[in-house]
């Protein structure tokens, strides 16, 4: 596997782990199961739960295309960063790395008037509401999902020079499970509660995990590529 695919597919993995994170799995959940009962049509909650994950992914490519383009397309700082980002990249990696173990952690911010305001909107607003919905979401970083996308997404993506496919893989990841759910509600299966209890459980292993990856990343960058010993 070359280097561009594996970043692609690192890509779609942090998104996959942002959205099981605790923070954005619920907040996928209660958005999916609010547009699911907006509608009594299996269709119609399909295409809702389609149209909030497809604003996710907008969001996000948005931003990817804003910040990494953004750092790409200044020649000086593109330079800077083909030439450093490697070096950048190892303690970056730690960080984000002791976050996901929780060996650091920052407060989140209280969202929930806020919630409720764009609930009522993709109550009024149909399937564009869903998207619109999904949309606003995606800005609302958690502290492991605002480390997984700023820490770990963009700088990948600026290394890559991938500043749309790499934020479209991370989104189209993201919405993966929020879809699944969508699906099931629409199909009334009544063991959702029980998959989302399951995904949490996973989100635990898959986060420590990818947490201990990243620190091993991280030190190997930062010995290579800062302190050159190999």
């Amino acid at each position: 596997m070359d280097g561009y695919a594996l970043g692609a597919g690192t890509a779609l993995w942090l998104g996959v782990l942002t959205a099981i994170s605790p923070c954005p799995l619920t907040t996928n959940i209660a958005a999916v199961s609010f547009i699911g009962r907006q509608y009594s049509h299996p269709l119609r909650v399909t295409l809702a739960g389609l149209a909030y994950v497809a604003g996710r992914v907008a969001t996000y490519v948005a931003l990817g295309v804003l910040l990494a383009g953004g750092l790409l397309s200044a020649p000086s700082l593109s330079t800077f960063l083909q030439r450093w980002m490697n070096a950048i990249l190892g303690p970056i990696l730690i960080l984000v790395g002791m976050l996901l173990l929780g060996l650091l952690a920052f407060e989140a911010g209280s969202g929930s008037a806020r919630g409720a305001r764009l609930k009522e909107w993709a109550a009024q607003g149909g399937v564009p509401g869903a998207f619109l919905l999904g949309a606003l979401f995606a800005l609302s970083f958690c502290p492991i999902s605002g480390a997984l996308f700023l820490g770990s997404l963009v700088p990948l993506a600026v290394t890559h020079n991938a500043p749309v496919l790499f934020p479209l893989l991370y989104g189209v990841g993201t919405g993966a499970p929020a879809a699944l759910f969508a699906l099931l509600i629409a199909m009334g299966a009544k063991s959702v509660g029980s998959l989302f209890d399951k995904v949490g459980r996973a989100e635990g292993v898959a986060r420590k995990v990818t947490g201990a990856v990243f620190i091993a990343a991280g030190v190997f960058f930062t010995l290579r590529y800062t302190f050159e010993l190999f």
